[in-house]
């Protein structure tokens, strides 16, 4: 018999979720220093803004007190996925956690330098391009290192985790792989 589903991410979480998976995957493709490079970053921009703000007024799963824990806590999680037993959360897990955070921390840096090099300030200031590029590329590998997370978890529990982010449900507390 299978478990029964619960609630887990919220419309707004999964449509944040989603928008910046599609905005970030146009931000890779468009040609830098074009209009719509420029529109989609600032887009980006608000999406992560609506997050940090989610992260506090959201549903229990999306709030910041749900699944920020500290930097040991996020190691031993990982230490449990690597020994191949990590417990399951309906949430965010420890190492999910911080990934989310450091999602956001960089893809806020690649859009404020990306804004930066518009300024009459900082147009044509190389070292402020070279930033933008190095928090772009570092976004890419949290992007990949994020997807292969959700994989690993997605395998060691035995749940589909992009269905839960589509629909915004996973199998209750008794599942168990």
């Amino acid at each position: 018999m299978r478990p029964a589903e619960v609630r887990v991410w919220d419309p707004a979480v999964r449509a944040f979720h989603w928008t910046l998976v599609a905005g970030m995957s146009w931000e890779m493709l468009a040609e830098a220093g074009t209009d719509s490079h420029e529109a989609v970053g600032y887009i980006v921009l608000g999406l992560v803004a609506f997050r940090v703000l989610w992260g506090f007024l959201g549903s229990r799963h999306a709030r910041f007190s749900n699944f920020v824990t500290s930097p040991a806590h996020a190691l031993s999680y990982l230490g449990e996925i690597a020994r191949g037993r990590p417990r399951r959360y309906l949430g965010h897990n420890p190492a999910g956690g911080a990934m989310v955070l450091m999602l956001l921390t960089l893809v806020a840096a690649t859009a404020a330098s990306g804004w930066a090099m518009t300024t009459d300030a900082l147009w044509g200031v190389e070292w402020v391009e070279d930033l933008h590029g190095l928090l772009a590329y570092g976004t890419v590998v949290l992007v990949v290192a994020h997807v292969l997370g959700v994989i690993v978890a997605a395998v060691q529990h035995r749940e589909n985790l992009v269905r839960a982010m589509i629909t915004g449900r996973k199998p209750g507390e008794g599942h168990h792989p």
